[in-house]
């Protein structure tokens, strides 16, 4: 598993985290660990889920990631 923390921008309260959470959560083989205004941290097997698809996620949810 690796671990990533991602900056996020366009979040501002409490919805913003949950919509993330759920977003992430909806991956494969994918870990949600910590996710707080501005920043998800992610436990995903690389083999399964890409960066790309942890950062298209994010998109879903309605933010922008930065990293």
């Amino acid at each position: 598993m690796t671990e990533r923390e991602i900056h996020i921008q366009g979040m501002t309260c409490h919805h913003c985290i949950v919509a993330v959470k759920q977003e992430l959560s909806k991956l494969p083989a994918v870990q949600v660990r910590d996710v707080t205004i501005g920043t998800a941290v992610v436990a995903f097997d690389e083999a399964r889920t890409t960066p790309d698809q942890l950062n298209a996620a994010i998109k879903e949810a309605g933010y922008v990631p930065l990293t």
